[in-house]
């Protein structure tokens, strides 16, 4: 892990199209104003486009690469955006599915929010682990053996990696502010 948020390489995972605005805006914006290195890996270097309440038009923002081209062992950190559409595609995706294995497995920090912990649910990683999310994947994270509390920030070290997860974009100062205390800030 980074000792100081300007020495972390943050990486952010999404599909082209789906994802709820401010959950990627936020964490990418205010990260990289805090020094951090963020790299953003989409399905394909076209344009991603966002959504507001996964159905008004949102920002489209340009990847910095795609995610099959990047390595957890280059990151120090993985954030996962929500958007329903965003995540129920990327938590079916090889790729995604791979990166978040090896993440936990390396014991790096993963950041979820919302419906950011499906894939998380499909990765097979949340046994044992105390988590929030949308309501609405409540049922998938407790059948993938995770505890869901309603808190809008929760941080869990079980495990021997650290998860940081939040339930909607009302709570994305906690969120935000837990990922910049894990990198250091």
């Amino acid at each position: 892990m980074s000792k100081s948020i300007t020495d972390a390489n943050v990486l952010i995972i999404t599909q082209n199209w789906g994802i709820e605005e401010t959950e990627l805006t936020r964490p990418l914006r205010d990260l990289r104003a805090a020094g951090a290195h963020v790299t953003l890996a989409a399905e394909t270097r076209e344009p991603v486009e966002t959504l507001e309440h996964d159905r008004f038009e949102g920002e489209t923002i340009e990847p910095d690469t795609t995610y099959d081209q990047v390595n957890a062992a280059d990151y120090d950190m993985l954030v996962i955006p929500g958007g329903t559409t965003n995540v129920d595609r990327l938590r079916v995706a090889p790729e995604p599915i791979a990166l978040a294995k090896s993440f936990v497995a390396a014991g790096k920090p993963v950041a979820a929010i919302c419906h950011g912990a499906w894939l998380l649910v499909n990765a097979g990683v949340l046994p044992g682990k105390t988590l929030t999310s949308t309501r609405y994947i409540k049922r998938d994270v407790e059948n993938a053996g995770g505890v869901q509390v309603d808190e809008p920030v929760q941080v869990d070290d079980a495990n021997g990696w650290r998860l940081i997860t939040s339930r909607k974009p009302a709570d994305l100062d906690a969120f935000v502010d837990a990922i910049k205390e894990t990198l250091g800030e």
